[in-house]
């Protein structure tokens, strides 16, 4: 979470006596507690949106609404929050792995993948998003588009993150 001088600057206000206002109403909302050195850190609610049951993709269906349960989008999506981040897709290599330019792309930092997972991965210097293909001793990096050509590395090939979630914004 920001400081309040960081805050102070991204509010663009003039005292900090005005993010303490602010801090307080988010304390009292119950979306930032404090931890025991006075730093704030979000809640559990922080990231809740409410689950309210099923929607049919087949034939229409008629749908009971459920009592409204509550989804943690970090705990759904982030599994090792210290080693996790977030990419924007920048090309169209990935299309037929349903990954389009635009998307976000949410990965968690590893050094090994397994063969068929998608990577984050650095060859011979240069960094791009592929299928992770290994067999016997030899790796390469497959787009999931036939317009590319699969990538075998002259020199090197470093995974760097192993892909966790695909988002994107209608």
């Amino acid at each position: 979470m920001p400081t309040y001088s960081e805050m102070m600057k991204l509010f663009n206000f003039k005292s900090k006596n005005a993010v303490f206002k602010v801090v307080g109403k988010l304390i009292e909302a119950g979306l930032v507690t404090k931890d025991h050195l006075g730093r704030l850190i979000p809640t559990k609610s922080f990231g809740d949106i409410p689950m309210l049951g099923f929607v049919t993709a087949g034939l229409p269906a008629t749908v009971e609404e459920e009592l409204p349960d509550m989804v943690n989008l970090d705990d759904l999506l982030i599994e090792k929050k210290a080693t996790t981040y977030m990419l924007e897709v920048d090309g169209d290599s990935m299309i037929d792995a349903h990954i389009e330019k635009g998307d976000m792309v949410l990965v968690e930092r590893a050094n090994q993948a397994k063969d068929g997972e998608i990577v984050i991965a650095e060859v011979d210097g240069e960094f791009t998003m592929k299928y992770f293909r290994k067999v016997g001793n030899k790796v390469w990096l497959e787009p999931a588009n036939k317009n590319y050509k699969p990538i075998y590395p002259e020199h090197s090939l470093n995974i760097n993150a192993i892909l966790k979630a695909v988002i994107r914004k209608y």
